[in-house]
């Protein structure tokens, strides 16, 4: 493997920009995200946005992919392509975004509920998320990767949930997959020490069903054999001062779900 890239007090500070830039364009999705709007609007949106910020969008033309984000509809895990296809009252979308600024990546992700869900994607939605939460809180010197691993499989084996093994967190920084690869599984007190100046981008993704994955040839449109839903959640994290500093803030799209939920009641 790698060596790992273990970042200053400034570098950190960048890739911090780089993430807020990111939180901010998923949070002006989130306002628009609804029965009737397209995937590719979505990212057209996006790419916009990045641009006109002063920024570039870190997956577009990344391993050749086409687009600025990568949007996964219901059964699809993770890497798909925005298209024509319209969401649906009921759809879970993950909208995952990565911007490149002064040099360091920002890369995060949020499963949106399109509507109405049901009961299960909404448990599905909420286990995931607070599975990486879960995850960071382990991010701290004296543990191993796999603490961060193991709380987070634990989370969703508790709602026998699948976890995803084969797509993984990683390091960032310079480029947007670094050392080291962090699995949303393991064993406690197990895998690399985490020491200061670690910065990761934690996904976890669960799915509804079972763990287990369908994987094109060309790595996009990832889907679960079972054709059941999958989540996907995703921060960026350092580790300062000996504990985890998230990046990324779920706050824009948190705020914008908050007043369109007050307008739909107003």
């Amino acid at each position: 493997m790698a060596s790992i890239y273990y970042k200053t007090t400034e570098e950190i500070a960048f890739i911090e920009q780089s993430a807020r830039l990111v939180s901010k364009t998923l949070g002006i999705l989130a306002e628009k995200i609804a029965p009737g709007i397209s995937l590719i609007e979505l990212d057209k949106l996006a790419e916009e946005f990045i641009k006109d910020h002063k920024a570039i969008p870190g997956f577009l033309g990344l391993y050749n992919f086409p687009n600025t984000l990568c949007i996964s509809v219901n059964e699809v895990v993770a890497h798909g392509i925005p298209n024509q296809y319209y969401l649906q009252e009921g759809d879970i979308v993950s909208v995952d975004c990565g911007v490149l600024k002064n040099g360091f990546y920002g890369d995060h992700a949020y499963t949106f509920q399109v509507g109405e869900a049901s009961q299960e994607k909404k448990m599905l939605c909420k286990a995931t998320k607070e599975g990486l939460l879960l995850g960071i809180e382990q991010l701290k010197i004296g543990n191993r990767l796999g603490d961060v691993g193991y709380a987070i499989a634990q989370h969703a084996k508790k709602h026998r949930l699948g976890v995803v093994r084969e797509l993984i967190g990683h390091g960032i920084g310079k480029t947007v997959h670094e050392s080291p690869d962090v699995p949303n599984f393991g064993e406690p007190g197990r895998g690399i020490p985490i020491y200061e100046g670690l910065v990761v981008a934690l996904e976890p993704m669960f799915n509804l069903g079972t763990r287990f994955i369908r994987k094109p040839q060309n790595g996009w449109n990832i889907k679960t054999t079972d054709g059941k839903p999958s989540a996907h959640f995703e921060h960026n994290v350092a580790v300062v001062e000996g504990k985890p500093k998230v990046l990324s803030t779920f706050k824009y799209i948190e705020d914008a779900l908050a007043k369109k939920n007050a307008n739909n009641y107003s």
